[in-house]
């Protein structure tokens, strides 16, 4: 695998997905207003990632300034920048709980190395996913549809979602990859279908709206997607077009799996109601890139992400293994 979306050498840097796949440019994380900056305009995204560019400009953070109320106030604003993806809080809360254990001289390393370990455990979880979800699947010559971006560029690891695909690439058992492109952003446009390549994946992308017309024709073996939070029932909020993603596969009896890390699941949430969804920007629908496609000022429905309840999940998978059905007890079981 040859996709990673941050690295850490003597400081954070993060490659500006906002760019690919035009150009390839790293930025450097200068602590954690810069940090939260970065995670808002989407430099990087993807739950898991989010969450590890949150630990490591904490990290950073410390090293400039150790004062514990400091920090705090620096983890409150990291924790504001994506609402909706829950590993963000979880991972400063790891972040900080090995911060506040320590002596003023000694946060700097302990932060460090917290984001450390938060990175090799998702990328490991990842790897289990990739194993646990790929057994899902039988036989060869698979079909694969996927919907925005749950790969390398959005984890730690070999990714969620792409996590499976490559697994399955692996095992030699993986005939197409179909990736919707998800409007607005176009993720699935600009960096799943950007890294498949990189990586020798066969790759087919389409529009989110001719998804219908593949699975309709049975030309689809699977649908698998990542997840930003997993409320305690198994309604799962992700980037928004997994729902009608979800109708749809159930329509046509496809089956339909949600891949993520256990820092993904929120059991003090009840239910998909209680997820909070951040609500973006109008220009993001009504320009592509810097091209004007609507008219200017026009009202922008624009949520980031919806809810897919567990009726229409076949599966859910983590690094613990397989919920299926997908109900509250299940979900307990994995997360």
């Amino acid at each position: 695998m040859s996709v990673t979306p941050l690295r850490w050498t003597d400081r954070l840097e993060l490659l500006d997905q906002r760019l690919l796949p035009r150009a390839e440019r790293w930025l450097d994380v200068r602590g954690a207003a810069d940090g939260a900056r970065l995670i808002r305009a989407l430099a990087v995204r993807g739950a898991p990632a989010i969450g590890l560019v949150a630990a490591y400009a904490l990290a950073e953070e410390a090293r400039r300034n150790d004062d514990l109320a400091h920090l705090r106030r620096a983890v409150r604003r990291l924790a504001a920048a994506r609402p909706t993806a829950v590993n963000l809080a979880w991972a400063l809360a790891q972040v900080m709980a090995a911060v506040e254990a320590k002596p003023a001289s000694e946060r700097f390393g302990a932060a460090l190395a917290a984001a450390r370990r938060l990175h090799a455990g998702d990328a490991a979880a990842c790897r289990a996913i990739g194993e646990h979800g790929a057994g899902l699947f039988a036989g060869q010559g698979l079909r694969i549809m996927t919907h925005c971006n749950a790969g390398a560029l959005a984890t730690g690891g070999i990714g969620t979602a792409l996590g499976i695909v490559r697994v399955l690439h692996e095992q030699g058992r993986l005939a197409m990859l179909f990736s919707c492109e998800a409007r607005p952003v176009l993720q699935g446009a600009r960096l799943t279908a950007w890294e498949a390549v990189q990586d020798g994946i066969p790759v087919t992308l389409l529009a989110d709206s001719a998804a219908a017309t593949l699975l309709a024709g049975g030309r689809v073996d699977g649908v698998v997607v990542g997840a930003d939070r997993i409320a305690a029932d198994g309604a799962v909020a992700n980037k928004v077009g997994t729902y009608p993603l979800a109708v749809l596969a159930a329509r046509h009896g496809v089956p339909f799996v949600v891949a993520a890390p256990t820092s993904t699941f929120d059991l003090a949430c009840p239910s998909g109601a209680a997820i909070p969804i951040e609500q973006r920007g109008g220009d993001e629908v009504r320009r592509v890139w810097r091209c004007r496609v609507a008219p200017e000022g026009v009202d922008v429905f624009n949520p980031a992400f919806d809810v897919t309840p567990p009726e229409l999940l076949t599966a859910i998978v983590s690094e613990r293994g397989v919920a299926r059905p997908v109900n509250a007890r299940t979900v307990a079981m994995v997360a």
